[in-house]
């Protein structure tokens, strides 16, 4: 007697039923590590901002311009914006702002004489 070796249609529905479910669990688990890692990177574009900014100090040995400032940051599409230090992320422009205070409570603005004393932590979208 001939026996015939294959897989019966049901066992393959319950196969691919089982991956459905396990892709089911693990693709949103993925979705949500993609916001983790762009905060992580603002956290990180933030520091490295700040660490710029206390190497410019005991460089110029004076609070540098915001203009200075990004002279010392480094990275692929940094700028000098009034409110900040623009920086790019994935391809998305984000501003660490710049405070004139040593309390971080007033903005720098666009005039060129603004000293930085102060480096936000909060990094916003550029608009």
């Amino acid at each position: 007697m001939n026996k015939v070796k294959g897989f019966t249609l049901i066992e393959l529905v319950i196969v691919i039923a089982i991956l459905g479910i396990l892709a089911a669990i693990a693709i949103p688990k993925f979705i949500d590590l993609s916001g983790d890692a762009l905060d992580a990177a603002k956290k990180g574009m933030s520091g490295a901002v700040k660490s710029s900014h206390a190497i410019a100090i005991a460089d110029l040995k004076a609070f540098p311009t915001v203009a200075q400032l990004a002279t010392y940051v480094n990275g692929e599409g940094v700028a000098a914006v009034a409110t900040g230090v623009q920086l790019e992320i994935d391809g998305d422009d984000y501003i660490v702002p710049t405070y004139q205070d040593s309390g971080c409570s007033t903005a720098t603005a666009a005039a060129p004489n603004n000293v930085v004393q102060c480096v936000g932590s909060n990094v916003v979208a550029a608009p």
